[in-house]
C-alpha cells in the first residue's frame, strides 16, 4: 500500500512539474560555444557550454509557449564576443516582445575590470540586477596590439613580409614598433563603429538618450549605488533576492528549466519523415586549413578543413531532400587554397539551384569572407569583423638568433631556388620577385571574385579591400554584406528562399551515423571519409603566432590582429 501511494505522489508530481509555469534560465559563467563539437576533444572541451544553437532554439519556442513565463540570465564570467552578444540580444527582444519577463544578473560587470560588452547584453533585458557588492565597468572599447619588433631585433631575428595592401597588418605585431596610419585608421573606425552599436544598444533598452548613454561611458566605472541612481541598473540584490522575485512574478508553482534542456525536451510539432525538405546547415568555425576539420591536443584552438567542409555541402548538394543550405562561419581566415576549394562548393551548390545563405558569426574576415563572398545572401552582425581583403606572405629569419645561441646549419640543395623558405637566410632578389607574384595573383583572384559575388565594380572593391577590416554595420554600408542578423534570420531566409514552411526542418551537415564513424571510407565522396579529428601539428599552441607571421600552418588569408573586446 505504501508503495502505491509512493508511486502515485511521484506520478502526480511529474504531472504538476510537466503543466507547471516555467522560468527558463541561462547561466553564462562558463561562455557559449558557436556549434556543435566537430571532434571529440571539442566535444569534451565544450561538455558544460551551453550551445547558442540551443539558447536560440529554445528562446523561440519559449516566446510561443503559455508555460513559460520569465527568462532569467546570469551575465558575466567567460568574455562573449560582441557578435554572439549581439545574437543572445536580439532573441532576448523577441523573448520580451512576446509578454515575458526577462532578468539580467550579475554579481558584477567587471571586477576591477572592463565590462562594457557584459552590460550591452544585459541591456536588452526588461530588469537588470547586480549584487550590492559589484560595479559596473561600462568604460567603452579599447583594442589595444602589442609589438614585438623592439624584442626580435634584440633577439637577432628579421622578418620579410609582403602584404596586399597598406591594411593587411597582421604582421606588424613583429615588423613594427607601433601601428601604422593605415593600421591606426582601420582600428580607430573599428572602435568607432562598436561604441556606437553599444550606445544605440544601451540607449534603447535603458530608454535613455543616446548622448547621455554616451557621456555616462567616459564617466565610466560605477560602483553599484551610482550604477542605480544613473539608471543603468534597477536593483542591487544577491542571487537568492532576485530569484525570489521573479518566482513571485511567474506564479508560485513556477520551477526553473535551463533554457538549452528546455529546447531539447520539447517536441517538434511534427515528427520528421522520409522524403521531408529540410534546410542544411553547415558550420564552418576556426581557422582554414587543407585537410580535415579538427583541434589539436596541445592548444591552439579547432580548425575548419577544406575536406570536411567541402564534403559538407557536397553532401548536402547531392540530398534531394536538401532544398537550401545556410553555412554559418565563424572564421579569421588561413589558407588560400583551402578557401579557394571552400568557395567553390559554394558556387557548385548555388549552380544545383540551392540557395546558399551565409550567417556570420564574431568573425568572418579574409579567409573567412573569402568562403563566403560567393553565397546568395551574406547576414553578419552590426559587430560581426568582417572583410580583410587582401593577402599577405613572408618569413621570420632566425640566422641571427641561432648564431647568437650558438646554433648553426649547413645544406645541401639541387636546384637554384630549393632552400628559398629556409628561416636561416633572407630571401634574394629574384625569389622576392617571386613572392611578389604569387602575392599579386592571389589578391586579383580575391578581388575579382568578390566583386563577381558582390555584383560589385573591381575598382570599387579594390577600394573597399586592401586588407581592411571592417564591422558588419560598415560592411552592410559599403555591400560586402547583403543583411544585418543573426543565425535564426538566416535560417528563416532559407526556408522562405526555398519555398519551405516557416518550421522547415534543419540539419546539420555532414550527417553520418555511428557505424559510418567507426568504418573505413568507401571513398573520398564518402561521408566519413571528411569527418573532424584530433590534429598534431607542430605549431600546437603557438598555430595563432604562426597564422599571424604568414607561416604555413594556415596560410596567407588572415585576419589582421586578434583583439578581446571587453
Amino acid at each position: 500500500m505504501d508503495a502505491t501511494k509512493t508511486i502515485m505522489e511521484a506520478v502526480d508530481r511529474l504531472r504538476q512539474r510537466r503543466t507547471a509555469p516555467l522560468i527558463l534560465e541561462l547561466d553564462l559563467t562558463e561562455g557559449l560555444t558557436e556549434g556543435p563539437p566537430t571532434d571529440p576533444l571539442g566535444a569534451v572541451l565544450s561538455m558544460r557550454k551551453p550551445r547558442l544553437s540551443d539558447v536560440l532554439a529554445g528562446l523561440r519556442r519559449g516566446r510561443r509557449d503559455p508555460r513559460v513565463k520569465a527568462l532569467i540570465v546570469k551575465v558575466g564570467g567567460a568574455p562573449i564576443g560582441i557578435g554572439m552578444v549581439q545574437e543572445l540580444r536580439s532573441a532576448v527582444a523577441g523573448f520580451r516582445a512576446a509578454g515575458k519577463l526577462t532578468v539580467a544578473f550579475a554579481e558584477t560587470f567587471g571586477e576591477f575590470g572592463g565590462g562594457t560588452v557584459p552590460y550591452y547584453l544585459a541591456s536588452a533585458f526588461e530588469k537588470i540586477y547586480m549584487q550590492p557588492s559589484g560595479d559596473l565597468g561600462m568604460t567603452g572599447i579599447a583594442l589595444e596590439q602589442w609589438f614585438y619588433r623592439g624584442a626580435l631585433d634584440k633577439l637577432g631575428v628579421d622578418y620579410q613580409l609582403g602584404q596586399r595592401h597598406e591594411y593587411k597588418t597582421a604582421a606588424n605585431h613583429y615588423t613594427q614598433t607601433k601601428m601604422t596610419e593605415p593600421h591606426r585608421e582601420s582600428v580607430s573606425r573599428l572602435a568607432e563603429s562598436l561604441v556606437e552599436q553599444i550606445v544605440a544598444g544601451v540607449a534603447e533598452g535603458r530608454r535613455l538618450d543616446p548622448a547621455k548613454v554616451r557621456e555616462l561611458i567616459d564617466r565610466g566605472p560605477f560602483t553599484g549605488q551610482e550604477a542605480v541612481d544613473t539608471g543603468l541598473v534597477d536593483k542591487l540584490a544577491y542571487r537568492d533576492e532576485v530569484y525570489d522575485e521573479v518566482r513571485k512574478a511567474a506564479g508560485p508553482d513556477a520551477h526553473l528549466l535551463y533554457v538549452t534542456r528546455y529546447a531539447k525536451s520539447v517536441l517538434p510539432r511534427k515528427l520528421p519523415h522520409p522524403g521531408e525538405p529540410v534546410v542544411a546547415l553547415v558550420h564552418g568555425i576556426g581557422m582554414i586549413r587543407r585537410g580535415r576539420s579538427g583541434r589539436s591536443p596541445f592548444g591552439g584552438g579547432g580548425a575548419m578543413g577544406s575536406d570536411t567542409i567541402c564534403a559538407a555541402l557536397r553532401s548536402a548538394r547531392k540530398d534531394p531532400n536538401v532544398k537550401a543550405v545556410v553555412f554559418r562561419v565563424d572564421s579569421p581566415g588561413g589558407s588560400y587554397v583551402a578557401s579557394d576549394a571552400i568557395w567553390r562548393e559554394v558556387v557548385m551548390t548555388r549552380k544545383a539551384g540551392k540557395p546558399v545563405i551565409i550567417s556570420m558569426g564574431e568573425l568572418a574576415a579574409s579567409g573567412g569572407y573569402f568562403v563566403s563572398m560567393a553565397a546568395d545572401v551574406i547576414i553578419a552582425q552590426p559587430g560581426t569583423l568582417t572583410g580583410s581583403i587582401g593577402v599577405l606572405g613572408g618569413k621570420a629569419v632566425v640566422g641571427g638568433l641561432m648564431e647568437r645561441i650558438g646554433v648553426t646549419t649547413d645544406s645541401v640543395a639541387e636546384g637554384t631556388n630549393a632552400g628559398m623558405f629556409s628561416p636561416t637566410k633572407k630571401f634574394s632578389e629574384a625569389q622576392w620577385e617571386r613572392i611578389n607574384v604569387w602575392l599579386d595573383r592571389i589578391y586579383d583572384d580575391f578581388v575579382t571574385k568578390v566583386a563577381q559575388g558582390r555584383g560589385l565594380d573591381r575598382n570599387r572593391v579594390h577600394e573597399l579591400a586592401r586588407g581592411r577590416v571592417w564591422t558588419g554595420a560598415d560592411a552592410h554600408d559599403n555591400g560586402l554584406v547583403d543583411e544585418l542578423g543573426g543565425l535564426e534570420d538566416a535560417l528563416a531566409l532559407a526556408r522562405k528562399k526555398a519555398g519551405l514552411a516557416e518550421d522547415a526542418t534543419v540539419r546539420i551537415y555532414p550527417r553520418a551515423n555511428p557505424l559510418e564513424r567507426l568504418l573505413p571510407p568507401e571513398s573520398s565522396e564518402d561521408r566519413s571519409a571528411a569527418l573532424a579529428r584530433v590534429r598534431l601539428e607542430a605549431w600546437g599552441p603557438f598555430a595563432q603566432i604562426a597564422g599571424e607571421l604568414g607561416l604555413p600552418a594556415y596560410g596567407p588569408l588572415l585576419l589582421p590582429g586578434v583583439w578581446t573586446i571587453r
